[in-house]
This record gives C-alpha cells, structure tokens and sequence, in this order.
C-alpha cells in the first residue's frame, strides 16, 4: 500500500507531513512511502535522511501522487482560483489525510467531493483519550503558546523575571494570558520558567485550576453562566452579550497593569471572540505587547492584522501567521506522529491495507467526504442550510411584484377570456 507526502506550496508552511522517524515506522509496517522531492527542507529534513528511512523520492506533485493509495499534507491542498491548482492532480477514490479547515471552508469541501476523494480532517479529531495521541490541534498548539512567549521577548523592552542587581531591582514582567487551552497553558508554564507573575482568563470553569497549579492567577466573573460554560467535547461556549460586558469590565481593570497580553481563544468553526478592545489598548502601558495566536480566526484583538505586527498608541501588536510553522522541526515531527497514530490502528497486516471502521467513533468524526458526496454529519447539515437559503433568496429575486392597478386589469381580462371560452363551447 503506497503512501505519498507532498511538499508545501503556501508561502508561509515551513512544515512538513512526515518526518524520517515515521517514514521507518510506516515502512516496517508494510507500506511503500514516495515523497515529492525537497519536502521536508524547511523542516531541516534532507532527501537523504527520507531516503535511508526508506522512502523513495519524487521529482514532482504529480509524479509523487501517481499510484497512491493514501496522501499526506500538513495544510489542505489549494483549488482552482488559487496559487495552484493541487487538487487537480489527485485521481478519484484516493484518500486525503491532513488539517482542512472544513468549518469555514465549504469550497474545499464541495472541490474535494466532486474530485471523488475521500477526506479526513485531523482538525476534527475527537477528544477522547484514545485519540489523544492523534489530535493535531494539541500538538500544534503546544508550540504555539511556548513560542508565543518567546516572540513577546523580542518585541519587549524589558525583562522578564525579576532581577536584583548593585545598581537596583528589575521588576519580574507581568504576562496576561486570554485563553486556556493547549497553547494558553504552555503559554503560562513558560512564562513562569521566565520568571514573570502570570495571570490567566477563560470562561471554561475547569481551567481555573490548571491556572493554579502553574502558578497562575486567575481571572474571571465566576457567575453561574460561567460555571455552564464548557461543551461535552472541553471546547468553550459562545457566552451571553451579558456576561462579555461583565467580563470585559474585569479584563479592563486587570490589562492595564500588564506588560504582555498572550491572546489564545478560539470557538471551533466560528471567528475568535474579540477580548482585547480599542479601549483596553487605549489604556495599556505603553511599551506593552499583545500576541495574538487567534489572528487566523479573525483575532482576539481588536487592532490584530494576519501576518503582521502593528504599533497602536505605544502598544506592540504580533499577528503572526502559522505560528507553530516558526518551529518547523519540532511541529513536523509532532505533526508526523499524529499522521502516523491516526492511521496505524486501522491497517490489517494480512490483509497489507487499511481497513477503517465506519462506525468507528474517530472515523465518524474526522471523516468528511467519500464516494463523492459529504459524509460528516455537522457539514452535511451546514451545506443544506446554505443551499436552501440560496434557493429561497433566489425566488424572492425572480417573483415578479405586479402593481396593484395592473393586478386589475389581468383580473377584468381573465374573465373575458373565460366567457368567450364558455360561448364558444
């Protein structure tokens, strides 16, 4: 069974789907690994190193793809109207393993079902232990809330832990994290190795004591909303109009004693919630820095632009694109492993392929297309509702609205019509 790992087109993808530690792992299984030429470069892995792990290499996409069975990428492979046309390359019934951004990209979706192919969003791994191991989500995120510290060192001016010196006291930095997820608790772990006095928000119940056996301070209005405000899967809830006034009063008070604001807070499939206002960067300290890991959602802060760092009445603002990518290694070897976790419970050595267990609840969950139809229920159910509001947006378009006066005289002629067809018979 042939496995085949592409290179990365998008400018700012440094990783890459397989490393040469999974590429063994996948040979000893059983399987044949071909790799498009110069793939892993940016993850510091040469062909050689693929090579003496047993994978052969490619010269191209498309000579990479000829043949497999399945196919590797970190990010989905781009569609028609884009950069390049990646998709085009794939034959029908192939199946396509890698993070698709699904909730928010139905285009792809459509693209990816009428190829044929059958695909699996890693993004929607569930979270049980038994896929813990396979989740992307955390493995990624984990880089990102530790580089997230280091990125805020390089654009404040001062230092970080508390220092005592001949000449006098360094005060320790004050860090802020808004989200408390994967990255928000690495975030506060590093933070703390640093030596800064760390403080923490998040409207999940349960985080207020992962905050604290870091070392963090929690921050939250702890009202009986906030103790509902957890969904089955540990994702948070989309909170009251209510509750986000009395939350932002409390983060107003608290900001503006911060020197960095690390903001992590994502909802699955839904644009980041705002946290950090143009009011509370009016009334930051100037020399502050707000690193926003959510800015590829949409930004937990109000002045956060994709890809770039902006200066906001003395405040730095960091709005890098694909974070864990600033540690492409690291994430490239993470991101393999999960690849690999995914797939080795399902291949049958005597039968020398992959058998996946529809009913199977991580195959029910990560599966978004097959057979050239939309199989993931949650989608299925998102394009139906997009469809049918196109469909009745569209006859409201074509009724024809028929001036009363005239109304009228359609009325006087149908009559007319309907007594000469009477006379007639």
């Amino acid at each position: 069974m042939k496995i085949s790992i592409l290179k990365e087109l998008r400018s700012d993808e440094t990783r890459v789907a397989a490393s040469p530690e999974t590429v063994k792992k996948f040979v000893d299984l059983g399987f044949n690994i071909s790799i498009e030429k110069n793939a892993g470069a940016c993850a510091s892995f040469s062909d050689s190193e693929y090579k003496a792990a047993g994978a052969s290499i490619r010269a191209s996409a498309a000579a990479t793809i000829k043949g497999a069975d399945v196919v590797l990428k970190v990010q989905r492979p781009m569609i028609a109207g884009e950069k390049k046309n990646e998709l085009a390359a794939f034959t029908k019934g192939q199946i396509l393993i890698c993070q698709m951004n699904v909730l928010s990209d139905s285009k792809f979706v459509l693209a990816m079902a009428k190829a044929g192919i059958t695909g699996y969003a890693m993004e929607l791994m569930p979270r049980i232990t038994r896929a813990q191991s396979m989740d992307i989500l955390s493995s990624q995120s984990n880089l990102a809330g530790y580089k997230a510290v280091l990125d805020s060192t390089i654009h404040y001016g001062r230092a970080l832990p508390m220092m005592m010196t001949a000449a006098g006291t360094v005060p320790p930095a004050r860090i802020f994290v808004m989200g408390v997820g994967v990255a928000g608790l690495q975030a506060i772990a590093t933070a703390k190795r640093l030596g800064s006095i760390v403080t923490a928000t998040d409207v999940r119940p349960a985080t207020k004591e992962q905050v604290e056996s870091l070392g963090g301070k929690f921050i939250a209005v702890e009202n009986q909303e906030f103790r509902k405000a957890q969904t089955a899967g540990g994702y948070a809830k989309e909170m009251s109009a209510d509750y986000k006034r009395k939350q932002s009063r409390l983060i107003s008070d608290h900001i503006t004693k911060q020197d960095i604001v690390i903001c992590t807070a994502l909802i699955p499939g839904r644009p980041a919630p705002k946290l950090v206002s143009d009011a509370m960067l009016k009334i930051m300290k100037p020399g502050s820095v707000v690193i926003d890991l959510a800015v590829e959602a949409g930004g937990n802060c109000a002045g956060s632009k994709l890809g770039q760092i902006i200066k906001y009445n003395g405040v730095t603002i960091v709005g890098y694109d694909n974070v864990p990518g600033r540690l492409p290694e690291e994430a490239s070897k993470l991101f393999s492993r999960n690849l690999f976790n995914f797939l080795a419970p399902f291949f049958d050595k005597k039968m020398n392929k992959l058998v996946f267990d529809p009913k199977d609840e991580i195959i029910e969950g990560v599966k978004v297309t097959e057979n050239g139809a939309v199989v993931h229920p949650t989608l299925k159910r998102k394009l139906n509702r997009k469809s049918s509001s196109r469909k009745t947006s569209s006859n409201i378009k074509r009724k024809k609205i028929v001036p009363a006066a005239k109304q009228k005289t359609i009325s006087k002629r149908q009559v007319r019509r309907s007594k000469n067809v009477v006379k007639g018979a």
